[in-house]
């Protein structure tokens, strides 16, 4: 496990792609918010992080997502991983926590790149701005991982390239979510707030207010893992060609 973690990682942070992708990104949203800066008030530090840190899924996590499941499809290195004897739940395990940590390294960062731009332009967040910044950035970490859990049964149970990334494109654009939204409105409303967008809004909310967190951890652990045990599964019954 710790040497294919290990590849993985050597194989990610030397993917030259990944720089100028997220270096592109930054400098775009410096010039959004630059544009944005003549209306800007105390608050806007704020309330622009829960404004566009909602992108954050499909930009950030969409390329994390590509580069640690999708790749492996592209290059048939998942072929050669399962023909080399690694475990299959080894993988499904591994991508996982490389998903969870790039994606808490990515999430990290963006609130401490959002709020320098601000600072830069004379609006710096106060220490309630601050934790408000974390707990929107945290909603959207915890979004992104599962997304990419999720997507990920497609990955291991059809390895189509396109159908895993539409897939996670329409969960992190929360078009899955909005439909389900609808179609559970009709029949159970309070299964609603157990979708991903529910549980990470209690969890942000709960971060935000300084209660507790253990509710919506427990309900978010309980999801991660049955659709891993799904991608394991998927994995399992998908037969491969060597």
């Amino acid at each position: 496990m710790l040497k294919l973690l290990r590849g993985e990682l050597y194989r990610l942070l030397h993917k030259k792609s990944a720089y100028i992708y997220f270096a592109a990104l930054a400098v775009a949203y410096a010039l959004v918010i630059y544009v944005r800066s003549g209306g800007f008030t105390a608050q806007s530090v704020v309330d622009d992080a829960v404004s566009f840190f909602y992108l954050l899924p499909a930009l950030v996590g969409g390329f994390l997502f590509a580069a640690i499941y999708v790749d492996d499809l592209n290059s048939k290195n998942l072929i050669s991983l399962v023909g080399f004897g690694t475990s299959k739940t080894r993988i499904v395990i591994a991508k996982f926590i490389l998903m969870a940590l790039l994606s808490a390294v990515a999430f990290a960062l963006a609130p401490l790149l959002h709020s320098a731009i601000y600072m830069l332009l004379g609006w710096a967040p106060s220490a309630q701005g601050w934790l408000m910044i974390y707990a929107v950035s945290l909603k959207y970490f915890l979004m992104t991982v599962a997304f990419a859990v999720l997507s990920g049964i497609v990955v291991y149970g059809l390895q189509r390239t396109t159908f895993a990334v539409v897939l996670y494109l329409l969960l992190a654009f929360n078009v899955v979510s909005s439909l389900l939204s609808l179609a559970l409105k009709s029949f159970a409303p309070g299964l609603a707030s157990y979708l991903m967008a529910g549980i990470s809004d209690r969890a942000m909310t709960a971060v935000a207010s300084g209660g507790s967190v253990v509710a919506p951890v427990l309900e978010y652990a309980i999801y991660v893992v049955i659709a891993g045990a799904l991608s394991v599964l998927a994995f399992h019954k998908k037969e491969m060609e060597f």
